[in-house]
């Protein structure tokens, strides 16, 4: 082999190793993220230690949608998975282990079997928006999350509404344990 030839085929090399790297830092820019759970607020949902594939696409061009599972920038240093409850222009409230938006009833089918190792009292204790918030309804741009372990989760009864633009994106896939592989909707 001519030593053209094999400066050739090294920057044939380069070049697929440079746009392999650019597509790679595309979709995880982009596209898709990769995150570990830690903590236990969305037991048992989701659980300390499982790997997540959050689908960011979808947040960059859309809203979130009710019972989304997502992840947001909590703060500086921490993102958190959580719920998405209650959405902009609505008023929420929980009587007696019951979700009421804008005044009707709304089932949570995911928290029925967590509802049911509850021995004492209720998954989710009694408030209002406005007794958490301060607000009547939920404010354009932003949303009201919850862990799906009531009893144990900071989110919006703690740390307030979410704002839309702090969303990285929606929960698609557990891909670890192996074993609890599962797409999550």
């Amino acid at each position: 082999m001519s030593s053209r030839e094999k400066s050739s085929q090294l920057w044939d090399w380069i070049k697929a190793i440079g746009i392999a790297l650019i597509l790679a830092l595309l979709i995880k820019n982009f596209l898709f993220e990769q995150y570990v759970v830690y903590g236990e607020s969305m037991m048992p949902t989701i659980e300390n230690g499982n790997r997540l594939i959050v689908n960011k696409l979808g947040y960059n061009i859309g809203e979130p949608k009710r019972f989304d599972l997502i992840v947001f920038h909590a703060n500086s240093q921490e993102d958190y998975i959580k719920r998405v409850i209650g959405m902009p222009g609505e008023h929420i409230e929980y009587v007696n282990d019951h979700l009421f938006i804008n005044g009707k009833q709304v089932d949570e089918p995911y928290l029925d079997d967590y509802k049911k190792q509850v021995t004492n009292g209720n998954l989710t204790g009694d408030f209002t928006l406005e007794e958490v918030t301060g607000k009547k309804v939920i404010p354009k741009g932003k949303v009201f999350v919850m862990g799906d372990n009531r009893l144990h989760s900071i989110d919006s009864r703690h740390i307030g509404l979410v704002d839309e633009s702090k969303i990285v994106g929606e929960v698609n896939l557990r891909y670890w344990p192996m074993e609890e592989l599962k797409v999550i909707k």
